[in-house]
């Protein structure tokens, strides 16, 4: 049967006007090919109220006007971060007033909704400039390049300050009882500093850092944990290391010092934590070792260094497999910010 979403006057009469004939419903709709309900309607319509013609709804009518509409989509689009409370005060500089409430429900049908906003770096003109020509430069390399780079980074892993957020299904008016709370304490109870690598092939070592970490510590971690790291994974002769632009990586001590190892490292772009892929291990860190409930800085360090060596070699070479894509990623965004 062929649907429509309005029937004319006319052809509402004309259906009136078969059933006053003798006709039944099943025949009409048949001859008419509209649904036996339409035409149930249509006639009891006229039955009762001896008209086909559309009556008055009820419902108030929408205080919004295209030209509200066209006001409010205007601010959100120069202002994302605009509120409701804002979209209201802007709409009635073009007599609309309504709630804050429905002015979220409004945008709800251009397909707007309210999220958290991402944190990412901030990029200065330079940094963007930076990372497009990096990405540029390495995309066309092959993966035999990337399996042999030695990625490295610190990390502070804190010991509850990431069990500060977190759900809980509960009853009305239960919220502060205690199996419903998530302890805190202050200062996140004390952290530890960790210093890791990874390859294609797996996991290297990971330390403690013990001590605060300038050049000349930065110098001793590498010393005793990158060639070790080296051998674990297989990296071939022309192996790369990778480290971001930390002031105690690019001291001219660390540099000196690096030269004089005569290893290789990776230029590296400014504020580009996203084309590192060992954040994300940093990340299986941390939810591996939350998930164990350390409640001290000793369980901390154990569980950290535990974790890390179940990292399996799976995961690793995924992540340097795809490390094309975060390129590509970067080039697409213009040296702007990527969703890695």
């Amino acid at each position: 049967m062929v649907r429509t979403k309005e029937l004319s006057e006319d052809f509402r009469k004309k259906i009136v006007a078969a059933y006053e004939s003798g006709k039944g419903f099943k025949k009409i709709s048949k001859d008419f090919e509209i649904s036996h309900s339409t035409v149930r309607k249509i006639v009891y319509k006229w039955r009762a109220f001896k008209t086909t013609a559309n009556m008055p709804r009820t419902g108030r009518p929408s205080k919004f006007t295209p030209r509200a509409d066209r006001k409010m989509l205007k601010e959100v689009s120069k202002n994302p971060k605009v509120s409701s409370r804002e979209l209201q005060q802007a709409l009635a500089t073009v007599d609309v007033e309504v709630h804050a409430s429905t002015i979220r429900k409004r945008l709800y049908k251009f397909n707007l909704h309210g999220r958290c906003a991402r944190r990412k770096p901030l990029l200065s003109k330079r940094n963007i400039e930076a990372r497009l020509t990096f990405a540029r430069d390495k995309v066309d390399k092959d993966q035999d390049f990337w399996n042999n780079v030695l990625w490295t980074d610190e990390s502070k892993i804190e010991l509850f300050g990431h069990n500060s957020r977190g759900h809980v299904w509960r009853k009305p008016n239960t919220a502060f009882q205690e199996k419903n709370l998530i302890p805190t304490v202050k200062h996140g109870g004390g952290s530890v500093m960790v210093w890791g690598c990874f390859a294609a092939a797996g996991p290297g070592q990971l330390t403690i850092i013990e001590s605060t970490m300038n050049s000349t510590v930065y110098q001793k971690v590498l010393e005793e944990h990158v060639r070790p790291s080296v051998r674990k994974l297989k990296l071939k002769r022309n192996w790369t290391m990778q480290h971001d632009n930390d002031p105690k990586h690019t001291s001219k001590s660390t540099k000196d010092w690096l030269k004089k190892k005569k290893w290789r490292v990776l230029e590296w772009p400014s504020q580009s934590p996203d084309l590192n892929p060992i954040e994300m291990l940093w990340g299986d860190l941390k939810r591996a070792v939350r998930a164990r409930n350390p409640s001290n800085i000793s369980q901390l360090k154990k569980f950290c260094i535990e974790e890390w060596g179940k990292i399996s070699s799976d995961r690793c070479r995924r992540l340097v497999d795809g490390y094309k894509n975060r390129l590509t990623a970067v080039i697409s965004a213009k040296g702007g910010n990527t969703r890695y």
